[in-house]
């Protein structure tokens, strides 16, 4: 294998699990998760979304690493190869239906990138000293309502995670054996404190003990649904690049569930920081992005050492946001590397920050980013995920993809794995966009 070769291949699978999870750990993790399940039921939305956490995560995204891995290529070509196993004359047609999930990464990664911008400045706050006096809803309005507000941040978040990427899947690989680990102990390092907060056991109860009548109401599982969905970034793109990169030893079963085990551990860590803390100040659970700027912040200016662990907050929501931004822009990257050839790395880096900073950086606002992002996740991330869920159960032939499933695996999955992914997981992603198109539901 040459050198340029193994430049874009995982050198282990524990590095590739912590990679999947650092693309798979981020926002929806860190406000989505403790948000909806404030909103939606506490416990019995836990129970729903461990059940849709367990199926997607074995089902839905072994099959994303697979098509991958089996493609040698990302999103184009893995919808390609999908759709001409069924029949040769369909790959074009699979390759242009690419295009959508494709562009959903790039969406997102311009409105991610704005965000964790925000995040940045929080952070410069907290180490300067001033968010710990600051009222925190005129902080927060005083750069999230102003255009051109942090272009400082948004330039370096943007230019830095598109520098981890100059040496492609060892990079991320490098930089997410550093991150990750470091997440999981600051918000462990929170979750302590926050458990001593006069109150916080009320949330804990409202966490763990579920009302089964609310397991009755239809939409705390289609959010719960929702949220497994996004949380482990099953949206027909990002995680099939990093498939692409997994060697033919690997079990991509086994490592689904370890990247949704770790993914799901890191959502229930940052509900046991921001439900417990909300419980404890009687503020609302359900916010959104405004926790992390407004209620956390204020939270954080009432107890001892809060500058410090305000700091410790935002570095581990940085780590968080960086990333899956990595997955987002190499999902795309590696694509137009492989569609156009003539396009080295670097020219291509540099296209991508001017598309991300070009269109972002208007984009400041948060009544003008708040529009961006329920476009992309109402519209093209469900229609990706669907596509993608359809190409690997129905189109792809059923003996090549369990012949890529099997590869490496020390337990074969057989038909019942399949038969989950066609009657199970595709109706579900079909009955999520539906919702999406439909209701108008951003998830």
């Amino acid at each position: 294998m040459g050198a340029e070769k193994k430049k874009h291949q995982f050198t282990s699978g524990w590095g590739f699990v912590l990679s999947a999870v650092g693309s798979a750990v981020g926002m929806a993790n860190v406000w989505g998760f403790p948000s909806k399940m404030g909103s939606y039921g506490g416990g019995a939305f836990l129970l729903a979304y461990l059940f849709f956490i367990m199926l997607f995560g074995t089902v839905g995204l072994s099959a994303e690493y697979a098509a991958g891995r089996r493609a040698h290529t990302g999103t184009l070509g893995a919808y390609r190869m999908a759709w001409s196993s069924r029949k040769k004359e369909l790959g074009s047609a699979g390759a242009t239906l690419g295009w959508l999930p494709l562009a959903g990464s790039m969406c997102i990664a311009i409105g991610y990138a704005v965000i964790i911008a925000y995040v940045l400045k929080a952070f410069a706050a907290s180490a300067v000293g001033s968010l710990m006096t600051a009222d925190t809803s005129v902080w927060f309005d005083s750069f999230s309502l102003a255009d051109y507000s942090v272009v400082p941040f948004h330039v370096i978040v943007v230019v830095g995670t598109l520098l981890t990427l100059l040496l492609g899947a060892r990079s991320i690989e490098r930089t997410n054996k550093v991150m990750m680990p470091l997440f999981f102990l600051i918000f462990l390092i929170l979750a302590v404190r926050v458990a001593f907060l006069p109150g916080a056991a009320e949330g804990y109860k409202y966490m763990f003990t579920p009302r089964w009548e609310d397991l009755l109401d239809p939409m705390v599982w289609i959010w719960a649904m929702g949220q497994a969905f996004f949380s482990l970034s099953i949206t027909g793109s990002g995680m099939i690049v990093y498939g692409a990169y997994l060697g033919k030893d690997e079990d991509v079963v086994s490592l689904a569930k370890q990247t949704a085990l770790f993914d799901t551990i890191a959502a229930l860590v940052a509900a046991l920081v921001i439900i417990p803390a909300c419980f404890a100040y009687g503020l609302d659970v359900g916010a959104g992005p405004s926790l992390l700027f407004v209620t956390l912040p204020r939270i954080l200016q009432d107890i001892p050492l809060g500058r410090l662990f305000a700091i410790i907050l935002y570095t581990a929501m940085v780590f968080a946001g960086v990333s899956s931004l990595q997955n987002m822009f190499e999902a795309v990257g590696e694509s137009l590397l492989h569609r156009f050839p003539k396009l080295n790395r670097k020219a291509m880096l540099g296209l991508l920050c001017i598309i991300c900073l070009g269109i972002g950086l208007n984009m400041e606002p948060i009544f003008k980013w708040g529009p961006w992002m329920d476009i992309v996740s109402i519209y093209i991330i469900p229609i990706g995920a669907t596509l993608g869920a359809v190409s690997w159960f129905w189109m792809m032939r059923r003996e090549e993809l369990l012949e890529e499933i099997n590869r490496g695996a020390k337990k074969p999955s057989g038909q019942v794995w399949y038969s989950l992914g066609r009657y199970l997981y595709v109706p579900c992603a079909v009955i999520l966009c539906c919702v999406a198109l439909f209701l108008k539901v951003a998830f």
